[in-house]
């Protein structure tokens, strides 16, 4: 477990009289003080939030189709040739004045 002298960090949190009472006294109850109380219950949701915003859900039908794109990609575009040559261009022409 973190010490308290191990953290850095501070958030300022913003209660009622009646949230801040609430808290303190179920921080009490369980023998910890109010900063390791709330970071145990707040942890674990900010870790599944993340969690549901970094995963993607496909249906069936959409993961056999990106699953059939990166097994036969399209060909490149005219635009996307066009880049690929400037920017072989541009760092042709840093090498020659390195």
């Amino acid at each position: 477990m973190i010490t308290d002298g191990q953290r850095r960090g501070r958030i300022e949190l913003r209660t009622t009289d009646e949230e801040k009472r609430l808290l303190a006294a179920a921080a009490a109850h369980e023998q910890m003080d109010l900063t390791a109380f709330v970071l145990r219950a707040a942890m674990p949701a900010a870790r599944e939030a993340l969690e549901r915003a970094e995963r993607i859900a496909l249906s069936r039908r959409d993961a056999e189709r990106v699953l059939e794109l990166l097994d036969h990609p399209a060909p490149p575009t005219p635009a996307l040739l066009a880049a690929v040559r400037r920017r072989r261009e541009r760092e042709r022409a840093a090498h020659q004045q390195a």
